[in-house]
Formats: C-alpha cells, sequence, structure tokens
C-alpha cells in the first residue's frame, strides 16, 4: 500500500522509526552510525516538507537536498553519507512494500576528500599524556584514559564501552567492541598497564565512598558513573592547551599516532589494521603516506646528494 500526502508526515516518522529498529536489531549497525542515519532522515523530510509522499521523491529532489546541505558548508564524506542513509532508507521501503522505487538509484556521491590523518611527535605525545597532576581519583583516571588510548589505539567510544570483564593486566589485553560490533583483542603497554592498576585503585576507593561497588564500567565519573566521549574531549583539548599541542588534536589523534608510531618502527601494515580494527586494508594504507613523509625528510636532511 502506497500513502498520500495527508498521510506523509505520520507514515514516514514511522518508517524511520521501523529502518532504524532494523538497522540495530538486523544489521548491527553502531550506535553512532545509527544515530547519523536518523539525522539525515530527518533532514530530508524537513526539506522536503509534509505535503509529499514517499513515491513522489524524484532524484531532483535528492539531489537538490544534498546541494544545499554541501552549499551550507557539509564535507563531500558527510554528503555521501547523506545519501548511503537515503539509499538505504528507500531500499528498506522497497523490501517492506511501501513503494517500488529508489529515487536515490545512480546519484553519485561526491568524492571524498582525503587530508592525511594529523598525528603527534612522540615528544609531543608523551608531553600531552605525562603531564603530573597528582594521586586523586580524576588525575588517576585522565592518566590511565590517555595511556590506554596512546598505548592501544581504541577509538574513544571502545574505550568508553569498557567493562571490568573486557580488561586483563596480566597479560595486557582489553576486548572491545568496534563497528559494526565486531569484537578483537588488542594488546597495550606497560606504561599503560602500570596506569591502569593506579586508576582501579583510586576507582575501587570512589566505589566505596558512594557504595556503588555493583558499577561495571571501567572509566567513570566523580558520580561513580560511566564516563562519556564528550567528557575525554574535553581532557583532551584541556592537555592540548596545557601543553601547545596542534589546534587540531582530538582524542582520535592518538589513535592516529599510535599507528603512525608503530609504522615507523617497522610494525606490519597488516598488524595495524588488526589492531586498529580497520575492516579494509585500505583504510589502514593512509598511515604510509605518512611515513613516506617523514622518511622524506630525512632523506632531504641527511642524504648527501639531498642537501642543497
Amino acid at each position: 500500500m502506497l500513502y498520500t500526502g495527508q498521510y506523509w508526515s505520520y507514515q514516514v516518522h514511522k518508517n524511520i522509526k521501523n529502518f532504524i529498529q532494523y538497522l540495530e536489531a538486523e544489521k548491527n549497525a553502531s550506535p553512532n552510525t545509527v544515530s547519523a542515519y536518523r539525522r539525515d532522515l530527518e533532514g530530508l523530510v524537513k526539506h522536503l516538507g509534509r505535503d509529499r509522499t514517499p513515491v513522489s521523491i524524484s532524484k531532483r529532489d535528492i539531489r537538490a537536498w544534498l546541494a544545499h546541505e554541501k552549499k551550507e558548508g557539509k564535507s563531500n564524506t558527510t554528503v555521501a553519507r547523506k545519501l548511503s542513509a537515503i539509499r538505504s532508507f528507500f531500499r528498506f521501503l522497497i523490501r517492506q512494500g511501501y513503494t517500488g522505487t529508489d529515487p536515490s538509484a545512480g546519484i553519485r556521491p561526491p568524492r571524498p576528500q582525503s587530508p592525511l590523518p594529523s598525528y603527534l611527535s612522540v615528544d609531543e605525545a608523551f608531553n600531552l599524556i605525562e603531564i603530573e597532576g597528582g594521586d586523586d581519583f580524576l588525575a588517576c583516571r585522565d592518566r590511565a584514559v590517555l595511556e590506554l588510548l596512546y598505548s592501544s589505539g581504541i577509538r574513544v567510544g571502545e574505550l568508553t564501552g569498557l567493562n571490568l570483564q573486557h580488561i586483563s593486566l596480566s597479560p595486557e589485553m582489553i576486548r572491545v567492541t568496534g563497528k559494526g560490533r565486531k569484537e578483537r583483542v588488542v594488546p597495550f603497554g606497560k606504561k599503560a598497564a602500570q596506569a591502569m592498576k593506579k586508576y582501579l585503585s583510586s576507582r575501587a576507593a570512589l566505589l566505596r565512598r558512594l557504595h556503588r561497588q555493583d558499577e561495571d564500567a571501567v572509566f567513570l565519573n566523580r558520580s561513580g558513573k560511566r564516563i562519556s566521549p564528550r567528557s575525554i574531549q574535553r581532557l583532551v583539548s584541556k592537555r592540548r592547551l596545557m601543553t601547545g599541542a596542534k589546534e587540531n588534536t582530538t582524542p582520535h589523534t592518538l589513535r592516529h599516532t599510535m599507528a603512525t608510531h608503530l609504522l615507523e618502527s617497522g610494525a606490519d601494515l597488516r598488524a595495524i589494521q588488526e589492531l586498529l580494527g580497520h575492516s579494509s586494508l585500505a583504510t589502514t594504507q593512509k598511515y604510509t603516506h605518512l611515513d613516506l613523509n617523514n622518511l622524506s625528510r630525512i632523506y632531504d636532511k641527511a642524504h648527501p646528494r639531498a642537501k642543497k
């Protein structure tokens, strides 16, 4: 059954709700993907207005909306994701029998912009992590967070999702759930293990004071609740200002930094792919450009035939 204009607002929002449930239950999409797709589809609905039916949406409508988003300053990557959300949504509607055509078919996404990821030098990374902050709960936690991000290269969402049963201090391993709800086991170093031991002791003392010893999350705020990704972003931003690190330094920068330092030290690209949880080696290969740039600088500085 196809719906007329007077049902557009109710029916489309119902379709979106069903589509989101499908992404979560059947596709195992990550929370970030689900949230982004929901915003994208609601943005399309708002742009088109309520006096439309799903079958009345044309290629021109979709192209006009994507052009509008680009004009508003959205990156090529973001616009491509919006197109992917629309395409997935209409394929879902076709399977459900709400429409028979996909107006997004044949629309090419804009070419993604692929700047090299920002990363810190070894000294910059150490300065960011090793600021003395005392022995109180927050200082111990912040040190453990930064040590683990740099040592393991896990994503911020993977770190905030860690529970006690996911971490081992002997051997030093963590089990994380990445994109697509895929699990992987990642090692971390001795410095991170030392910081974690100190933090876990402080964590236990905090929970005893708060009478919340049943809390399962590894990283907590001062109220004994799971820390948020936003809190870690604020932490890195604060450390960046204190140390004078690059302006674009974020928690994700530590992930890029770990991968780059491993590659510069001779680690195998496939091994780095496994550690980072990349589904495609092509995603990991961007770090080879960073390494080649570093080698070029060393060559220009050291080789007799490269000197002016």
